[in-house]
């Protein structure tokens, strides 16, 4: 693939740093100072975006950390440019300051959450709908000084003499991502973006996200999370979008050729590949189980990888609805945050909620099979590499009981303060009061309510977009105990109010 190192310090000395705000000339950002035609120039080899977002995608990359969050908002104050607008340059600016190498994660964080932040932003009230947004444009000024750091690197453009004829494109892609080769695939990628559709695109991309274990689980969770921002801030601003997935999916830095390997990350995909053969034709007609759900439960806290995807395997064909077995994935994700609240299993969680995605939006049935088998062999790997993380607590999300001294006239405040001070006891009057006919929706809300407040990391958002989106996905019987079990991840009352709320709240004039 075509990507520079060194393009934005090169610009910097060449533009001198500050002067590139004069850019925004155009009306629709605010009317600064006139800048020279070499000031106004990406550095050479660059890739370009729409002419549209580029100004403010470069007021994102110029302006300070210090300064930015003010810079934005009075352009949102004054009505000179909207939520869309924000949101589409954001994650633009990010996939052309953000290498997801030598690891999708880390720094990448600024580009994986801001679909998390977006939907965050979608469930609050009007008073909060700008805080995950803002909070994202800090946190992308914070990543994009650790990529300074790190050598500074910026993407290229396309080598437009290289991209297939657009009816190739498909085909070509495949065959580049199976190679691991990393040019042919990023023409590819251009030509898919410029002329088919985004289901083709999203079937294509769905093959391979999942086929492997490393950067556990981020790069399934990229293809979600990109593709759903497109579909909120349109399909025209896709190419460098997916340009960057096709790079961060290829990424194996520091092995060997997986192509031409054996190599320990990508065993369960290639076995996977053969085992979804052996589900039955009629898998979709299975009935929902919740006895099978606690049996693959039970058996995912000791089952290897491989056994993990034969008990689905095996589940499915036993008749077993495609809803139980998610039931029991989600599920023994949640269990994992409860034996061990720190940042391994929650990749289990969130990890879990992008195959999912990917698995509802997917129209190829044999996809749609492999995407189920990979994520139980992923959660036995999940499980394994929380152990090397430290001990697994002896908890166990069927049999998680509801506080048998909770009152009905008590509020979700009090679960959230007392989850501060004992995590099982929260959960054990969350479900108590889940069973008690309260409506999800208000501790949902508050949950989130407690992240904009007191989030300080990337993880919060999107571990916290992902359990509340995720709650409607499992059956009644299973989705209380899973909500409970999530909350030894949340934020909770007694955790200070960040600084940057009140900064931003200044800035907005709320």
């Amino acid at each position: 693939m075509h990507y520079g190192p060194n393009a934005r310090r090169d610009f910097l000395k060449t533009a001198g740093g500050g002067a590139v705000c004069g850019l925004l000339l155009d009306g629709v950002l605010g009317k600064l100072a006139p800048v020279s035609a070499a000031e106004s120039s990406l550095p050479a080899g660059s890739v370009r975006l729409e002419p549209g977002i580029e100004p403010l995608v470069r007021l994102l990359e110029e302006t300070p950390r210090s300064r930015v969050i003010e810079e934005v908002a009075s352009r949102v104050s004054a009505g000179r440019v909207g939520y869309q607008e924000v949101l589409a340059a954001l994650l633009l600016a990010g996939v052309r300051n953000i290498q997801p190498r030598p690891s999708v994660g880390f720094k990448f964080h600024a580009v994986l959450v801001v679909n998390s932040a977006h939907l965050a932003s979608q469930a609050s009230p009007d008073a909060d709908r700008w805080l995950p947004i803002f909070w994202a444009i800090d946190n992308f000024k914070s990543s994009q000084a650790r990529d300074v750091n790190e050598g500074d690197w910026t993407m290229e453009a396309v080598d437009e003499p290289a991209v297939p004829d657009t009816h190739l494109a498909v085909n070509r892609f495949r065959q580049a991502m199976t190679d691991w080769d990393e040019s042919a695939a990023d023409v590819a990628t251009a030509a898919l973006a410029r002329g088919r559709s985004a289901t083709e695109i999203f079937d294509a991309y769905a093959d391979f996200a999942a086929r492997d274990f490393r950067s556990i689980g981020h790069k399934v969770i990229y293809l979600s999370n990109a593709y759903r921002t497109l579909e909120s801030i349109g399909w025209q601003y896709s190419e460098p979008v997916l340009r960057s997935l096709t790079y961060a999916m290829l990424n194996h830095s520091g092995e060997p050729n997986p192509a031409t390997s054996d190599l320990d990350a990508d065993r369960d995909g290639r076995v996977n590949r053969e085992r979804m053969t052996e589900i039955r034709d009629k898998w979709l007609d299975g009935q929902d189980d919740s006895a099978a759900t606690a049996e693959m439960i039970t058996a995912l806290r000791t089952v290897s990888s491989d056994e993990a995807s034969r008990m689905v395997v095996e589940q499915l064909n036993r008749g077993t609805s495609f809803r139980s077995v998610f039931d029991a994935l989600f599920s023994a994700a949640a269990e994992l945050t409860m034996r061990q609240p720190a940042i391994v299993p929650l990749h289990a969680m969130t990890t879990t909620n992008a195959i999912h995605y990917a698995f509802r939006t997917c129209g190829n049935d044999a996809t749609r099979r492999y995407l189920m088998l990979q994520n139980a062999s992923f959660i036995a790997r999940f499980r394994e590499a929380a152990k090397g993380r430290g001990d697994l607590a002896d908890l166990r999300i069927d049999t998680l009981e509801a506080a048998p001294d909770w009152s009905p006239d008590s509020s979700v405040e009090e679960i959230f303060k007392q989850l501060g001070q004992d995590p099982g006891r929260a959960a054990a009057q969350l479900l108590a009061y889940l069973g008690g006919g309260q409506s999800a929706s208000q501790a949902m809300h508050h949950a989130r309510r407690l992240i904009f407040l007191k989030g300080t990391d990337s993880h919060d958002y999107k571990y916290s977009s992902a359990v509340l989106e995720d709650y409607h996905q499992l059956t009644p019987a299973w989705r209380d105990r899973y909500l409970a079990a999530s909350l030894y991840k949340m934020r909770n009352e007694s955790e200070r109010t960040t600084p940057l709320v009140g900064r931003i709240r200044e800035a907005i004039g709320a």
